[in-house]
């Protein structure tokens, strides 16, 4: 199980090493050098990048399957679904439904084990129950409920400890509380569907929120005499802002706004896909809502985006479009700040040990071949 990679420009997110070899072993990045001679599969890298795995810390489905379904089955078909688009982790996420259904998910996600050709899932982000109804979004009113972190730990020991992030209102009753408990479980914490004002921002972040959830969207608008969660995310350098980079969810001057306030050291390029990525348009489900799928997005029938059919490759090139940054930048945003978020010191960068989880790209950022654990698992057909 050996992998040269020959004559390649390898992009981190400090630095750029060009015409160099990459050779990979057993999962794991064994050597970095200039002409390394190996047994082993070679690839011509020549004229290419080569940049860490993708990392989503965001994604509810793919290809007809979601999370919350409690299919163990449909797992694996998205976690294969999202080597595709350089995905190599994810944070398989929830949403917003009754106790039962999401005890049900949590309890597949917990067992759940990708084969060697499939995504790594690296945890699980529940987003809601324990947002505001204010900014409710897609998020069912009927099964939003205040923060309980008795609940929590109860869902916690369900998923087997997988819970590694989770979207919360802290403005909501309990909700400081439940920030501070969260943080001290390692928990990372991102105020999402939350109509919190710039000072109970400023509040939970003191207490642990370090992430905030899809940057813009359900979030209490940014206004000149209370900046809100928007104002809050832009100017605290302690918040990462998750970024859904389709041009749907953000215009793409706001998305060149966001890179400008926070810059590349403080965005993480997220999907929040739902189960009509990779599919036709058409209709779909969202936690029992009907959502419409078209060219202009993913809707419920009242007009609210539901999700997106964003891809992590799309994404990239969109950010670059948007902001003309630097390849270094890019892998900042799309695996390095998501692995120092969740603390994984062996992803989201190229060097010797750390996993070879790695996308090869050519010069218009178009996806090559998509390498996992050292495995040529995806390649595009020339």
């Amino acid at each position: 199980m050996s992998l040269l990679i020959k004559g390649v420009t390898v992009v981190n997110a400090a630095e750029r090493l060009e015409n160099i070899d990459v050779l990979m072993v057993d999962g794991k990045i064994q050597r970095i050098a200039k002409e390394i001679q190996a047994d082993a599969t070679i690839i011509d890298g020549t004229g290419k990048y080569l940049l860490p795995g993708f990392i989503d810390m965001h994604i509810h489905g793919s290809v007809r399957c979601d999370a919350m379904d409690a299919s163990d089955e449909g797992l694996h078909t998205m976690a294969a679904s999202l080597l595709r688009e350089g995905t190599t982790s994810f944070l398989a996420t929830t949403m917003t439904q009754s106790p039962e259904n999401i005890e049900a998910a949590l309890a597949v996600l917990g067992d759940f084990k990708p084969t060697l050709q499939e995504a790594e899932m690296v945890g699980v982000h529940l987003e809601g129950p324990f947002v505001s109804k204010k900014r409710a979004g897609a998020q069912p009113l009927e099964h939003i409920t205040p923060p309980d972190m008795a609940l929590f730990r109860k869902w916690q020991q369900l998923s087997g400890h997988r819970i590694k992030e989770i979207t919360i209102a802290p403005e909501e009753p309990g909700g400081m509380e439940a920030v501070k408990a969260l943080h001290a479980d390692g928990v990372v914490v991102s105020i999402g569907h939350s109509d919190a004002t710039f000072d109970e921002v400023v509040e939970a972040v003191e207490l642990g929120v370090s992430q905030g959830t899809h940057l813009y969207n359900q979030m209490r608008p940014f206004h000149h005499r209370e900046p809100g969660v928007i104002g809050a995310t832009w100017l605290l350098p302690e918040i990462k802002a998750e970024l859904i980079a389709d041009f749907i969810h953000s215009h793409p001057k706001a998305v060149l706004m966001a890179y400008k306030m926070k810059t590349a050291a403080g965005i993480i390029l997220i999907t929040d896909a739902m189960r009509a990525k990779g599919m036709p348009y058409g209709d779909y489900d969202l936690g029992g809502q009907l959502v419409h799928v078209t060219e202009t997005g993913a809707h419920l029938p009242n007009g609210s985006l539901a999700g997106s059919v964003l891809t992590m490759d799309q994404a990239v090139r969109n950010m670059h479009q948007a902001t003309n940054c630097s390849l270094e930048e890019l892998v900042q945003m799309s695996s390095f700040n998501a692995a120092q978020q969740l603390q994984m010191t062996n992803k989201g960068r190229l060097v010797e040990q750390a996993d070879a989880d790695a996308v090869l790209l050519d010069e218009r950022l178009t996806l090559v071949q998509t390498v996992k654990a050292g495995n040529i698992v995806y390649e595009v057909k020339s």
